[in-house]
């Protein structure tokens, strides 16, 4: 009879070791981090793209101390935050927020009433619609454009540091 030889198992059960490790933490931990860098990425985004609003320099002064004194512009642009992450199964979910009561009025737009005389800002409107800005829809599609690359570039660096 001819002997096959010996065969070391040692390097499989590290190998399983490693995967069991994995499974059981570091993956989580990995998740949340992307999740959390991901949010980050598109929070510092959508405060660089959301307006602020200012006092119009052109109106008079009479105006300016009744309508705009002590006003500050960046209400909306502050009071972006981040939720805590959240995970649902499989799923990981964080929310960006803004509880400012007419943040959706300046992402989406919003109707108007046409030729409604508007004395803060001495003149009539225009439109029968302001245009939003999208400033939340077009961060979260170039994270989208920038997530596979991202989280591509983690996972190597996590699974180079586990092998």
């Amino acid at each position: 009879m001819s002997r096959w030889g010996r065969v070391d198992f040692r390097e499989l059960r590290e190998l399983e070791r490693k995967l069991d490790k994995l499974e059981k933490g570091d993956f989580d931990k990995f998740c949340r981090e992307a999740s959390r860098e991901l949010a980050q990425r598109l929070l510092t985004n959508v405060i660089k793209r959301t307006p602020t609003g200012d006092a119009p320099d052109w109106i008079d002064e009479e105006t300016r101390q009744k309508y705009w004194a002590g006003y500050k512009g960046g209400t909306l642009k502050k009071s972006w935050t981040i939720s805590d992450i959240v995970k649902d199964g499989d799923v990981y979910r964080i929310e960006i927020i803004n509880p400012v009561e007419y943040a959706s009025y300046v992402e989406y737009g919003h109707r108007q009433q046409a030729g409604r005389y508007v004395p803060a800002i001495q003149r009539r409107l225009k439109g029968g619609w302001s245009p939003g800005r999208y400033m939340l829809t077009i961060s979260m599609q170039q994270i989208e454009n920038v997530m596979p690359d991202l989280l591509e570039k983690r996972l190597y660096a996590m699974l180079q540091r586990l092998f």
